[in-house]
């Protein structure tokens, strides 16, 4: 069933996204003769118009296709979809009424239908292909279509991707068996424990078998070749689990090409560009409600600064000063986490801070205005100002505390970029996930870096702040 569903989905979205190119151009030729008196210059019939349509489809779905619609890589990720269907959708158009123009006969018969097509094309494609997706999630959940998959490897990996994958019915992957010493295997899928990969592959349905470490690569390989399986491998170097890299031939040998970042030249330009209009844009915005902070913080506290600033490490482990507003009761501000704890006299709570993501629901150091600055993110505004000096960027590595960067292995490649206001930490759960895994999205973003995606984390990043998600 596996082997066929991935096929069978790719045809669904093209006969969806057919009906609903159709369907578009005809509910527009309806709104436009129901809509406007006005009388169509050129008349064309109605099942001639369609005809058109129809005989014109396999261009307008060829440019789906060029803009990788029927990819794994775009239709599992709805931001990316959206946007794409939305430039498929005017880009199609495009086409068609150039092929309109050059064309003896009439395509459109008024010039409102194209306009009217284009907003309705990508409402049906969005709708149907949401339809599409729900069903395929049905399925999974029912064990219908999935990849079952054997992981082998005593890999750090080991441990995230069971985590991540037990009871996960929305990956379309589930776990049949685990070849892993007991400390790498996540405790809900201990059950499902092999000693060897081989007696696996012989006792379950597998389709995939997935190894985590570098032990036994030939052997594990030749394994999935001689029961024709496929074979997957996840790098034991973490800093090549998120890069991009390209293959090429160097004389005879395959040789693996792995980029540190894609923001140098044009794209760092693009970047700077991007920052300076929105973080320009955005302050405009912001200016009333910060005044509004200003006067209340003041009123509040009329001796203390409404301001705070702290040295964080930002693009080549440059210390900055990044500015927020003042959320600590001040005799706190400078004191690390274990200093301000201890001068509490509260040193117990020292671990439940450091347990629970670095944050306390009802921390003793911070405000009554402070904790409605920090649950709104109101008290990140100020930084925009540090977006507009350069300092950093609105998207990029959480900027921290030299003391937190220390030890940390791959920190010269999470410098390797400016930090950020935002980034995909904060839009993946924030304080909800462990510092480990944060820096791992951070360390992904350097490496797989688009403006596409500093413009998706942005509007989620709005998102979640207006829904009040994400914050503490």
């Amino acid at each position: 069933m596996k082997q066929n569903f991935s096929f069978i989905y790719k045809i669904l979205l093209l006969a969806g996204d057919a009906f609903a190119i159709i369907l578009a151009f005809t509910i527009a030729f309806i709104l436009r003769i129901s809509l406007d008196p006005r009388p169509i210059t050129t008349p064309v019939q109605s099942l001639t118009y369609i005809s058109i349509i129809v005989t014109l489809l396999p261009i307008w779905l060829a440019v789906f296709s060029l803009l990788g619609l029927y990819s794994k890589r775009v239709y599992e990720r709805r931001p990316k979809e959206a946007s794409r269907l939305l430039v498929a959708s005017i880009s199609g158009m495009i086409l068609l009424i150039a092929f309109d123009f050059f064309s003896q006969d009439v395509i459109l018969p008024a010039k409102l239908i194209p306009i009217y097509a284009v907003a309705i094309c990508f409402v049906m494609l969005w709708t149907l292909r949401t339809i599409l997706r729900s069903l395929k999630l049905y399925l999974y959940k029912h064990g219908y279509g999935v990849t079952k998959i054997i992981i082998s490897g005593n890999g750090v990996s080991t441990y995230y991707l069971t985590k991540f994958l037990s009871g996960n019915t929305a990956s379309g992957f589930q776990i049949v068996g685990i070849v892993a010493n007991k400390k790498n295997i996540y405790e809900s899928v201990l059950n499902l424990q092999f000693s060897s990969l081989s007696r696996a592959i012989e006792e379950t349905d597998v389709h995939t078998i997935i190894q985590t470490d570098s032990e036994n690569v030939t052997k594990t390989y030749n394994l999935t070749i001689e029961n024709h399986l496929d074979y997957r491998f996840i790098p034991t170097h973490e800093a090549l689990f998120t890069s991009k890299h390209s293959v090429d031939l160097l004389g005879a040998f395959p040789i693996i090409n792995v980029h540190t970042t894609p923001l140098i030249g044009w794209g760092r330009f693009a970047k700077r560009a991007m920052d300076i209009l929105l973080s320009t844009l955005l302050l405009l915005i912001a200016l009333p409600i910060m005044l509004l902070i200003t006067v209340l913080t003041k009123i509040s506290d009329p001796t203390s600064r409404v301001f705070y600033k702290q040295k964080r490490l930002s693009r080549f482990n440059n210390a900055i000063n990044i500015y927020k507003f003042r959320t600590m009761n001040p005799k706190y501000n400078g004191l690390s986490p274990e200093e301000a704890f201890t001068k509490l006299g509260q040193p117990e709570l020292i671990t439940k801070y450091r347990e629970n993501g670095d944050f306390l629901i009802n921390d003793p150091r911070i405000t009554k205005i402070g904790r409605i600055l920090r649950s709104t993110s109101l008290d990140e505004l100020p930084q925009l100002l540090n977006v507009l000096k350069g300092d950093i960027s609105l998207v990029g590595p959480r900027a921290l505390v030299p003391q937190e960067l220390k030890d940390y292995e791959f920190k010269s490649l999470i410098l390797s970029v400016k930090s950020g206001l935002t980034g995909l930490a904060q839009i993946s759960g924030r304080r909800d996930i462990s510092f480990e895994e944060r820096r791992k999205l951070d360390m992904y973003y350097v490496q797989n870096w688009s403006i596409w995606l500093d413009l998706r984390i942005i509007i989620q990043t709005i998102y979640m702040v207006l829904a009040g998600k994400g914050a503490k």
